[in-house]
């Protein structure tokens, strides 16, 4: 598909729902795709979660509870050129009937007040929150469009039964669907013929600085023994198979596994001695996302050992067309988004495979690197959101909607 000037919108006023806060250190699509869509000139209204998941007691839900309701006070701030970004207050127990009907009028009130103050037009939605038809109006000259990226039923602590209707409800009324994972496309075509299939990508111009000269390694992953093998992301129990990330450990002593992440984040009640057992698992904590390219250069070898369970099984990992424009082998598990790609990646599901995978990309026996850096540089924001944008150009709104 040609994506030149040509076959792209006029810029226009798009409201982007999102399912994670701007500043979270790891970017997701949401952030991403606003910052590409405002490149090309578009002016985004960016709406920051509205608390899906039910919080838990633990401090990092309480702190989180506490930013938000300063930040809720405040109108929205603008991040970037053509980027402004609303923390909408409101009762995160989406579960109830009655909490979300308090929701909706919050909501609705809140984007009706401040893109009116900001004179933004609304003319396009652009959503990732599958409770969107339950929040707002769904009225937009230029139409709207649902991009679903998870299985967000599956995540825990979320209302599961009230989101799987409510997506179905959403897919149907949008004029546009894109899902970044076969069993999702699969889903959901189902529900709207027009829905797309994009796979997760990555920022090439920022991860394939790794292989640029530069600084020495940060401090603290230099002051780690090499060969060093690193994950980047969600250090959670329904993400990461930490089983297996023990065991690997355990299988080779001289190796270090470094984890970059929050633990629990997404999911507060993970706990993970396994983990901090053994002396050569380096739990780091999260690092800025200015800064993973740096860390990265670090790397003998990048991991996704992943679980296997119905979230992942709609799950495209983001991290994995970084690792490659970083230029660092990468050995996954292998889950169903990632089975085209066995010519520039590796894959087992058992330790010992696995451990074998990793032995060979140390030894300098991975996929060539040229082919690493081919696939991964097909694979941009900017190229994809073109082509995205292109099929929004042809909307006639209302025809997708069920």
């Amino acid at each position: 598909m040609s994506t030149d000037a040509t076959d792209q919108p006029q810029p226009m006023d798009i409201v982007l729902i999102s399912t994670a806060d701007w500043d979270n250190p790891f970017w997701t699509n949401k952030q991403h795709v606003a910052v590409q869509l405002a490149k090309l000139g578009h002016r985004v209204f960016y709406i920051e979660s509205q608390g899906l998941r039910a919080p838990t007691a633990t401090g990092r839900d309480l702190s989180r509870i506490v930013k938000r309701l300063k930040r809720g006070m405040r109108p929205p701030r603008q991040v970037r050129d053509n980027i402004w970004v609303w923390s909408p207050i409101v009762i995160p127990f989406q579960g109830s009937a009655a909490i979300r009907r308090i929701n909706r009028q919050l909501l609705r009130a809140g984007l009706r007040l401040w893109t009116s103050r900001l004179k933004h037009r609304r003319e396009l939605i652009w959503t990732y929150s599958p409770l969107t038809t339950r929040f707002y109006d769904l009225e937009a000259p230029k139409g709207v469009v649902y991009h679903a990226v998870d299985a967000i039923d599956a995540q825990p602590g979320m209302p599961a039964a009230t989101i799987r209707e409510a997506e179905a409800e959403l897919a149907g009324h949008a004029d546009l669907v894109f899902t970044t994972a076969h069993e999702i496309q699969a889903r959901l075509s189902r529900l709207n013929p027009n829905t797309h299939y994009f796979s997760n990508v990555a920022d090439w111009d920022h991860f394939s600085q790794a292989r640029l000269p530069g600084p020495a390694l940060p401090e603290d992953l230099a002051a780690i023994p090499a060969p060093r093998i690193i994950f980047v992301g969600a250090i959670s129990a329904y993400k990461l198979d930490t089983a297996l990330v023990a065991r690997l450990a355990e299988l080779e002593p001289g190796w270090s596994f470094v984890l970059i992440g929050d633990v629990g984040e997404g999911d507060p009640r993970t706990s993970v001695p396994e983990l901090y057992e053994r002396p050569n698992i380096h739990l780091i904590g999260p690092r800025a996302y200015d800064r993973l390219p740096q860390y990265l250069a670090g790397a003998a070898a990048a991991i996704i050992p992943a679980v296997h369970n119905k979230y992942t099984v709609s799950m495209f990992p983001m991290k994995f067309f970084e690792y490659l424009a970083a230029g660092v082998p990468v050995i996954a598990t292998k889950l169903p988004a990632l089975r085209d790609y066995a010519h520039v990646a590796a894959f087992s599901d058992e330790a010992e495979g696995f451990r074998d995978r990793l032995a060979e990309a140390i030894a300098g026996d991975a996929p060539p690197l040229e082919q690493r850096l081919a696939a991964a540089k097909e694979q941009t924001y900017e190229t994809r959101t073109r082509k995205m944008m292109a099929l929004v150009k042809k909307l006639r709104p209302g025809t997708g909607r069920g």
